[in-house]
């Protein structure tokens, strides 16, 4: 099956359109509410991000990449597994694990390198 990257790039055109906030989550949230509002799921958040456009991933794949985050809010205390990306509004876009666990504390800052997202292509 072959698919034009163009296809992968609508639908990554709408993430990069759309997302305005990531948060970090004590596990995978399943919806927006448990992503961004949930005190036992969500444990910081960060607003106003720009992800970049999308491109190839260097195989069959396209990618946007999601900047770094120096300065979070953290909002409650507890370990940070997953992020989750939203339109800031209502709708869950994305979620996936990071990189490495981080403990977190209500009341201070948190940080992660820029990432990337995937959409692999189909050999």
């Amino acid at each position: 099956m072959y698919l034009h990257p163009n296809v992968y790039d609508q639908g990554l055109a709408w993430l990069v359109a759309n997302a305005a906030r990531i948060d970090i989550c004590s596990a995978e949230p399943a919806t927006y509410a448990k992503a961004t509002t949930d005190a036992d799921l969500s444990l910081g958040n960060e607003t106003g991000i720009t992800v970049g456009a999308p491109a190839t991933d260097g195989g069959n794949g396209r990618k946007v990449t999601v900047p770094a985050v120096a300065a979070g809010d953290v909002t409650e205390t507890g370990t940070a597994s997953h992020w989750a990306i939203t339109d800031g509004a209502g709708i869950l876009i994305a979620t996936g694990p990071l990189a490495a666990g981080q403990v977190v504390t209500d009341g201070n800052t948190w940080s992660m390198a820029a990432f990337d997202i995937t959409m692999p292509g189909l050999a």
